[in-house]
């Protein structure tokens, strides 16, 4: 399941549970509060078997979940930390046609995060479909600046993600830190901010350290995979998250940090989520 899938889920299948399960819960420093998205478990592990060994493994938090699922990240203690806000991927805030629906979205999923304790609810840009920089700025300005009273006032964080338009999604208009930040500022308010993806910003444009420690205030979130292959990071991969993870935690940031890498294909997904956790955890 990769990130993009919490919209349109499909139930998990059955699996050989890892010997791991039984084994006592691991004590991180928790400077940085780590979290998961579901693909570092693979294909074939049950939902509540995800929970349990996230939690166990000292997750926080676990992102882009189904409501369905929230009672069960409870159960564990964990925090359903980001959720559909409004738009898709392709298809959002840069394209006025949709505004009225993406609307609707939000006034819709801005208070149900705020009633579930969900600090963070996803958005995006869209494709840019021929629009320049500015027209596509202006286009999201328009109806974020609509809904971003509602996120101030139920305390929910509004954040578009930053993707690569290189190698994954081809278009895609927020896909610099640069014209993502610029936004933030336009919108004006701390409850807009960024998704910063390590994996996706590494493929774009580099200079990870510098631009988070320049740039802290605009990222609500954060999220790890290796390149190339979007997998673990590991010998093989060409960012080093343990000095990533420690300027994150230099700069003071307090949110969360979740691993949405694909672990290689053969590596046991709860070894490797407990080596890239430890990593971090700085």
């Amino acid at each position: 399941m990769t990130r993009k899938d919490f919209l349109v889920s499909a139930a998990a299948m059955p699996a050989v549970l890892s010997a791991q399960s039984t084994e006592q819960k691991v004590q991180r420093k928790n400077r940085i509060k780590q979290g998961v998205c579901g693909g570092v478990f693979g294909r074939n592990m049950p939902f509540e078997e995800r929970a349990k060994q996230a939690a166990r493994l000292g997750a926080h938090c676990y992102d882009l979940t189904q409501p369905e699922q929230w009672p069960i990240l409870k159960k564990y203690g964990l925090v359903p930390n980001m959720t559909a806000g409004g738009g898709k991927l392709t298809d959002a805030c840069n394209d006025k046609t949709l505004h009225d629906a993406i609307r609707a979205q939000f006034k819709e999923n801005l208070p149900r995060a705020k009633k579930e304790g969900i600090p963070n609810v996803i958005t995006f840009s869209g494709n840019r479909r021929g629009k320049s920089d500015e027209e596509g700025m202006d286009n999201c300005l328009l109806v974020l600046k609509d809904v971003i009273k509602l996120a101030e006032d139920n305390e929910v964080t509004i954040c578009m993600e930053l993707l690569n338009s290189k190698v994954d999604h081809k278009d895609y208009q927020c896909d610099h830190a640069k014209w993502g930040v610029e936004l933030c500022k336009r919108v004006g308010s701390p409850r807009f901010k960024l998704l910063y993806d390590i994996y996706h910003m590494q493929i774009m444009e580099g200079d990870i350290i510098r631009t988070i420690r320049d740039n802290i205030q605009y990222f609500g979130h954060f999220h790890t995979a290796g390149n190339p292959g979007r997998h673990q990071f590991d010998d093989t991969q060409e960012m080093n998250y343990k000095g990533i993870a420690q300027a994150i935690v230099d700069t003071g940031y307090t949110g969360y940090m979740s691993h949405e890498y694909s672990p290689s294909q053969g590596k046991d997904p709860i070894a490797t989520l407990d080596e890239m956790m430890r990593i971090c955890d700085v």
